[in-house]
This record gives structure tokens, sequence and C-alpha cells, in this order.
């Protein structure tokens, strides 16, 4: 095994310079109305409906062969996972701008290029932040544009135990609230609908006694499009700006809620997730179109 004890992670990518990727999808409506039945949303789209912020994740699909899978589910290669040993993967948030809504049924182009290499230093150990940019194109116009950021680690893929915080939730004095309360399926439809075989958000046995979680992990894009979704039921609007960003994981059964308070003009949205005694999971901020 590689000594990353010696070696910053930054040192491997030193020479990585993944060429841009254009991927195409007509952004089938079917898809989103699948999206919509596993969020348990009484909504159908059909060709020319507007595609609702952070709905874009269920496109694009990516699907290796399971040969080439690694012990945890993730791809062992592709063109952007940084080359480094024993990679660890963790979906870290996304800054999304929406110049004009996609529109299903639309022939769509997605030009996806590496912005951005930073290496930090947390309690954990060395992480190393990639941040990859997606533009998406329909007639010739860019639609929407995404820099989503992953962070990676190394080490062992022995087990960190974490421990469950267990509290009821706290009040609030937020305008827009909801509880969602996912369940397997749900997160099993979800890693479908997304093409993410990840196995700590399907398989107990071994997020558990190999990851060190004391559950299934709910998706960090799980928890934004909630977020996402409280502002669209509660505003009637879709989100044209969004930016959030993943603090502490969620996992099945905890209590947890979604938290909106909108300024004063109705423009920008302050947005979180909280659990227990205000412990925050995510932090967000939008502005409506």
């Amino acid at each position: 095994m590689t000594d990353t004890a010696t070696t910053t992670l930054s040192s491997y990518v030193e020479n990585w310079a993944p060429q841009p990727v254009v991927e195409a999808d007509a952004l089938d409506p079917a898809q989103a109305s699948r999206l919509a039945a596993t969020l348990d949303l009484d909504e159908t789209f059909s060709a020319g409906s507007q595609l609702p912020m952070t709905w874009q994740w269920v496109y694009f699909s990516e699907w290796p062969p399971t040969g080439e899978l690694g012990p945890d589910g993730h791809p062992t290669d592709g063109h952007f996972l940084p080359p480094i040993p024993d990679r660890r993967r963790m979906f870290a948030g996304s800054s999304i701008r929406i110049a004009e809504p996609l529109r299903l049924g639309t022939p769509t182009q997605k030009r996806t290029s590496l912005h951005a290499v930073t290496e930090k230093h947390g309690r954990t150990g060395d992480m190393l932040f990639v941040t990859v940019r997606s533009k998406y194109i329909q007639d010739d116009r860019t639609a929407l544009v995404e820099d989503q950021d992953l962070v990676y680690r190394s080490d062992s893929g022995s087990s960190r135990p974490f421990e469950r915080e267990v509290s009821e939730l706290g009040p609030t004095d937020a305008a827009w609230t909801a509880e969602p309360t996912p369940s397997a399926p749900l997160l099993f439809r979800y890693s479908a609908l997304t093409s993410n075989a990840h196995r700590i958000h399907y398989d107990q046995p071994y997020v558990t006694q190999v990851e060190g979680y004391p559950d299934l992990v709910v998706h960090g894009p799980l928890l934004a499009t909630y977020l996402a979704e409280l502002v669209r039921a509660r505003s009637g609007q879709s989100l044209r700006s969004f930016d959030f960003r993943l603090r502490k994981p969620l996992f099945l059964g905890d209590a947890f809620r979604l938290e909106g308070r909108p300024s004063g003009d109705g423009g920008d949205i302050e947005l979180k997730i909280v659990s227990g005694t205000d412990t925050v999971h995510v932090t967000g901020q939008g502005t409506l179109g």
C-alpha cells in the first residue's frame, strides 16, 4: 500500500489534467416523473415542461460495467476521479446557476471540465477537493451551469465509528419548514435514478461494518433536492440560483427539519437542514427567478 503519511495528496495530481467531456441527453420527461413519484409528489411531466432545480442530476446517466466498480460500489476509474491511493469519495456541495430552465424532451449537451483542485487539512486528515464544472446547453444557449465539489481522502478502508446524535428537534422561527422521512426504498430508488451504486446508501452491513456509520447514509444530493423542493412548494417558483454545502451526514431514521427563511423582498432565501438541538447538516442560499 502506498505510504500517504509522507506524501501529500496534491503531489499525486500535479500532472493530472483530464480533458473536457461532452455528453448528450434528450431529457426524457418519464425520468422526471419517476423522480416525482420517488419523492411522493403528485406531479407528471411532458415534453416542454421546465425541469426544477437539482433535477438535472437524474439525467446524463453513467453506467460502467459492474466489474469496473470498486469494493464500495463506486467506479474504480473515471475521467474526473483523481489518481490518489485508497480513494474515498464524498459529495461536498454545489453552486448552480440557471439562465433559463431546461426543457424536457429537448436535445441537451452537457459539457464538463475540471475547474479546480485544492488540498485541505482537517480532523480526519488530508483531503483533496475537486471542483467539476458542467454546462447544460440547449439550442446553442447555456441554460444551466453547475460547479460541483467532491472531496477525496485516502485511508486503509477500515471502519471509523461515527456516533449518531439522538435528540428531538428543537423549536424554530423559520417561515418555511418541512420534516421529510426518507425510507430505505426511497434511498434505493434515488440511487437508481442518479446511477449511484455507492453501497453506503443501500447496503447496511457494508455501511456499518466497513464505513463505520450507524445506518444507511441519506444522499447529499437528495438533501439538496429536499431544500429546493421546500422553496418550490412554499413559493410556487423554482430556484434560479442555489449554493449549498454539506456539513454533516444524515442517516436513515434521523429526524431532521428543512428550514427556509426568505428575505423581505422575496428574492434571496436562506436554507438549512437541522437535527437535534440545531445541529446543522446542510447550509444553503438560494435566489428566486
